[in-house]
């Protein structure tokens, strides 16, 4: 079964050149298409929709809080954000909105076909030079250390040394592969970390162990540990 898709950007020639890219592929369709916001929503009422390209800039309603509505919504689609990362300074609020990542709208058409895959599997996007320049950029954005942050301070108490150890790898950008690597641990183990530290952390993905660490102060914006 084709993996349905959504563009949702207000630049026209931007949706045809990522149409034609995604109409070559045998496993995926371009099944809608809205140029804000707010056309999003209304189409999604009545489309099927398995993964959705967001722009972040768009008149109307802009794609963080876009994707916000989006995945509030039960069985809601997967969002791919896509940023144009000199200008664009609300991809981390993406995140947090829900998206399961976000790809340079310049990105190899390679790799934001491998990423449509990988988000409709249930991974997330998260490229590791990207996630340490974008953190970089948007550490303002951060809140401070303050009453804001407390309970999430308290969730990370019931993570075990190496569980913590994990999550700041992750929060980096590394793969599991590169953990492994880095820990001396297998993959198998490195993933097993992985998924118990979202199960007690009541997390989605990648993409929300990375938010929740830079806002705990776990890992400081420039990749470094606390």
């Amino acid at each position: 079964m084709s993996i349905r898709v959504m563009l949702v950007d207000d630049q026209v020639l931007l949706r045809t050149g990522f149409r034609m890219v995604l109409a070559a592929q045998p496993d995926m369709e371009v099944v809608a298409e809205a140029g804000d916001g707010v056309e999003a929503l209304e189409v999604l009422r009545s489309t099927a929709v398995d993964v959705v390209l967001m722009d972040v800039r768009m008149p109307k309603l802009d794609g963080v809080e876009t994707t916000r509505r989006i995945c509030s919504e039960p069985d809601a689609p997967k969002v791919l954000i896509l940023t144009t990362f000199d200008l664009d300074e609300y991809a981390f609020s993406g995140l947090k909105a829900g998206a399961s990542g976000f790809m340079l709208k310049d990105v190899p058409p390679a790799e934001l076909l491998g990423a449509i895959r990988s988000v409709h599997s249930g991974d997330a996007v998260v490229a590791p030079s990207t996630t340490r320049r974008l953190l970089d950029r948007f550490s303002p954005m951060l809140p401070s250390s303050g009453k804001e942050t407390r309970p999430a301070d308290r969730a990370l108490e019931r993570l075990t040394e190496r569980e913590r150890e994990v999550m700041m790898l992750v929060a980096q950008g590394l793969s599991n592969g590169e953990i492994a690597a880095r820990l001396v641990l297998s993959e198998a183990t490195v993933k097993t970390h992985v998924g118990r530290i979202l199960t007690k952390l009541g997390l989605r993905d990648r993409v929300q162990v990375v938010v929740l660490a830079y806002e705990t102060g776990l890992v400081r914006a420039g990749g470094g540990a606390a």
